[in-house]
């Protein structure tokens, strides 16, 4: 059946980097030796980047997270996305991006990039609704 109202969601592929990277974070290794073992691993450097928000560094923040940002897009639009449609948090490959989208917005907002903060909320609530309640 086709979906008439709007794109289909977009679902990285179960062999995506943030399921090694995220086995690999499991098992004790640390966010930075994950993110350098697995460069287009979203997850580690969304989680990088709420790493340095929490300890009150927003400008390493926005750079992790904006890294983390792109190389989930670029896994995105490897997947089919063009842009716009759902991206479900629910499907653990999908969240690294979402950490990362999440952690984009946040750190802007702290170094008072306002705009930027505020389309990376609304793309997040464009992707997934819940992306925010489920990995804030």
């Amino acid at each position: 059946m086709t979906n008439l109202l709007g794109p289909e969601p977009t679902l990285l592929p179960d062999d995506h980097p943030d399921v090694p990277a995220r086995a690999a974070l499991d098992a004790g290794e640390s966010l930075r030796d994950v993110a350098a073992r697995f460069p287009a691993a979203s997850y580690a450097w969304g989680r990088l980047a709420q790493e340095a928000l929490a300890a009150g560094d927003p400008v390493a923040a926005y750079a992790f997270a904006r890294t983390g940002y792109h190389r989930g897009l670029d896994a995105l639009r490897r997947a089919g996305w063009r842009g716009a449609g759902p991206v479900p948090a629910a499907h653990v490959p999908n969240q690294g991006f979402l950490v990362s989208l999440l952690a984009l917005g946040a750190a802007a907002e702290a170094i008072g990039e306002d705009e930027e903060a505020v389309r990376c909320r609304t793309f997040a609530q464009d992707c997934d609704p819940a992306a925010a309640e489920l990995l804030g």
